[in-house]
């Protein structure tokens, strides 16, 4: 098989591309809303206010799951508040840490910021894709679902309005934030393709996730590589995400180990579904 034949199977069809007629406008009218009033970003509810409506989609979108899935109303029910008692415990241990400066380089000597990024994901991964329960909420659940959630990574052009003010060094935040908008963007077209419910939307969807995966990658990396600590080897002209401070340090914190959990997910009922 050869390049062009390749790409051709995972290009998504044209209708899905149509979706970027909106989405690329608010997209780029947000970052310039925000470097024009960099009050915003630096406030916090922009990052409140987004993950609060992930939060509550997320739970009602896996009851409604439940609610397809071959299951009693007890165990919809159980199953329901065994993921959204952590999942909230999580967000607010995260978020209080936050406030609190618990994140900062010279609080602790521990490296707490990348414990906060792997613990999670070292925990939950095992969980939600070994997990047969989980793998019966994910057949009874849409697709698309999990792949458009993930449109709110648009959100990380904060990072591109931050560097443009001089207040987050371009090694991390051009690759990093232009990578987390680009997820974002890709989202809504890659869920268009994927509910057509062809082999081509199917690839789609997992060369998304593909891609969403390697931009965190890549942004992890660079953050500890540029943040003080004993992972730094580059010491830019001004502070890096990883130095602790509040609001920017929910991103690693947070919104880094959930988004690798969703795409983990998703890729899980991606192949259930060719599986079956």
């Amino acid at each position: 098989m050869n390049t062009a034949s390749l790409t051709a199977g995972i290009v998504p069809p044209r209708p899905a591309w149509r979706s970027l007629l909106w989405i690329v406008p608010l997209t780029v009218l947000w970052i310039g809303l925000i470097y024009w009033q960099p009050g915003i970003p630096a406030s916090g509810v922009p990052v409140m206010v987004h993950q609060l409506t992930v939060h509550v989609v997320v739970a009602t979108g896996l009851w409604l799951g439940l609610e397809s899935a071959d299951l009693t109303p007890g165990q919809r029910l159980t199953t329901w508040l065994a993921f959204v008692i952590p999942y909230t415990l999580w967000f607010a241990v995260a978020w209080s840490a936050a406030v609190n400066g618990v994140f900062r380089t010279s609080t602790s000597p521990l490296p707490l910021l990348p414990l906060a990024i792997f613990l999670p994901v070292m925990i939950g991964a095992p969980l939600l894709l070994l997990s047969k329960r989980v793998g019966q909420v994910l057949d009874a659940m849409p697709a698309t679902w999990l792949v458009a959630l993930q449109l709110y990574r648009v959100f990380g052009g904060w990072a591109l309005a931050a560097w443009m003010h001089g207040k987050l060094p371009g090694v991390f935040a051009l690759p990093a934030g232009t990578g987390d908008v680009l997820t974002g963007l890709f989202a809504v077209p890659a869920a268009i393709a994927l509910s057509s419910g062809t082999a081509q939307g199917r690839k789609a969807a997992i060369a998304w996730n593909i891609f969403g995966l390697a931009d965190l990658a890549v942004a992890i990396t660079l953050g500890m590589i540029t943040s003080p600590g004993r992972f730094q080897l580059i010491v830019p002209g001004v502070p890096s995400i990883g130095a602790g401070a509040y609001p920017d340090v929910l991103t690693p914190a947070f919104v880094v180990p959930g988004s690798i959990l969703l795409h983990a997910l998703s890729l899980r009922q991606l192949i259930r579904r060719r599986a079956g």
